[in-house]
């Protein structure tokens, strides 16, 4: 989670900060809050997601194929209706219902204080920038690339109990498949 965080609010991607924060009339300080509350529920789901083989494939296949990547390098592209449905279809395989999202900006509300209409329309922008930071780390500069070097912002989505490894996870999570 802190490394999408990281990446979201590292110096060289202050120019897609600034436009969401431009986008949603927000401040500084707020489009920093909202971030944070939101990118947390969003790890969950896809943590959750990619418990088994084929969630996994699955994530690897889309960070392979789509274009979240432009969502990072083209800030401009934030703004378009494209993007926002987009994060709908991520917001789709994320958490399966709407009802989850709704809820998502409810509690992001609550914390930030923001109103959860603004983060509401916030959530599908912020589904595309985790889709698009994770395509910059894990597949970088070659689309060929899948499983090999797909470590930092993946692994700490399967680092469970934070404990710096993988492994274990990655083996409970086999364990909990074998036994059902």
């Amino acid at each position: 989670m802190s490394n999408i965080l990281d990446t979201l609010f590292a110096d060289e991607n202050k120019a897609v900060i600034d436009e969401v924060q431009k986008n949603f009339n927000l401040s500084e300080k707020e489009t920093r809050a909202a971030v944070e509350e939101l990118i947390p529920a969003l790890s969950r789901g896809l943590q959750k997601n990619t418990e088994n083989g084929q969630g996994m494939d699955d994530l690897l296949e889309a960070l392979r194929t789509g274009s979240h990547k432009q969502y990072m390098e083209k800030p401009g592209t934030l703004s378009a209706p494209d993007t926002t449905k987009d994060g709908n279809d991520i917001l789709g395989h994320i958490f399966g219902d709407k009802k989850v999202s709704r809820e998502v900006a409810n509690r992001a509300s609550k914390t930030s204080g923001l109103s959860s209409t603004v983060l509401k329309k916030m959530l599908p922008i912020v589904a595309s920038l985790v889709m698009g930071a994770l395509s910059k780390k894990v597949i970088g500069g070659s689309a060929t690339n899948t499983r090999a070097g797909s470590g930092g912002l993946l692994t700490s989505l399967l680092d469970g109990d934070r404990d710096g490894s993988i492994w274990d996870d990655v083996l409970g999570m086999a364990a909990k498949t074998m036994l059902r």
